[in-house]
């Protein structure tokens, strides 16, 4: 077991990059605090896993809040198309187990390295009078479709709910990037809480120092980046947002590749 001041080290790594990548982007905690917590403190991928849902349930609910009180988020569509995420994750997880096993661990950071490359090369400029102008019928309708394809996703590989939401949020639904992120951060809140709640009954209860540390400096930086976020002009989020996603990416990447 790792001495107190090297969980101390690594939590808080942890929970800086996982919460700025949900306060800015509504990126999953899990992308970040999993791998830093099995390379660096050798703990078991499962227990792991717990600790970063449950880092992400509070983090996720204050940015969400944070762009609540800033008027960028959705409810409406964000319940709708959360509803379509946790049936769908569901269902592709259950094909995921009729399947040949496959390697599917990084998907989510090069999904993540494309998406910051994105919106640095191509920012999202929607303005919000476009989300009010389209037909709530067919807003529901692309909700239900467009969480429907993202939670089958997810159980199918596993990974990359947050980004995949924001990816969906700003090209087919056509949301500015702030109503994006407030949108998708309010998801993973509910998503988060589900899967944590679920790995603790299934595995116990995790290492308590680990699960407060995280939680804490997740909530923390989630805050700081959801308000730095709420105040930046859109074009500047936009390249702080990719500029932190590329990081990130190439963070965990590294991790996984040459540390592992």
């Amino acid at each position: 077991m790792p001495n107190v001041v090297t969980q101390l080290i690594v939590c808080f790594l942890a929970g800086v990059g996982a919460g700025l990548g949900t306060g800015f982007a509504g990126m999953s905690a899990a992308a970040v605090i999993s791998p830093m917590l099995i390379t660096f403190l050798n703990m078991d991928a499962y227990q792991a896993v717990g600790i970063a849902l449950a880092s992400d349930v509070l983090a996720s609910a204050a940015s969400a809040a944070e762009y609540g009180r800033n008027k960028n988020l959705d409810i409406r569509n964000g319940l709708i198309m959360m509803a379509a995420v946790l049936a769908l994750t569901v269902v592709g997880s259950w094909v995921s187990s009729l399947m040949p096993s496959t390697t599917m661990g990084n998907t989510s950071m090069f999904f993540t390295l494309f998406l910051g490359i994105k919106f640095i090369v191509r920012p999202v400029m929607t303005t919000r009078d476009a989300i009010a102008q389209a037909d709530p019928r067919t807003r529901t309708l692309q909700s239900l479709a467009s969480g429907a394809v993202v939670g089958f996703i997810c159980g199918f590989i596993g990974a990359g709910g947050g980004m995949m939401m924001l990816l969906v949020l700003t090209t087919i639904l056509h949301y500015d990037l702030k109503t994006a992120v407030g949108t998708s951060v309010f998801i993973m809140a509910f998503t988060a809480l589900t899967g944590s709640v679920s790995h603790i009954v299934i595995g116990g209860m995790p290492e308590i120092l680990p699960l407060v540390l995280c939680i804490a400096f997740t909530l923390l930086w989630a805050q700081i980046g959801a308000r730095i976020a709420n105040r930046a002009k859109p074009i500047t989020l936009n390249r702080i947002t990719g500029a932190i996603l590329i990081v990130l990416a190439v963070v965990i990447l590294f991790v996984n590749f040459v540390l592992k």
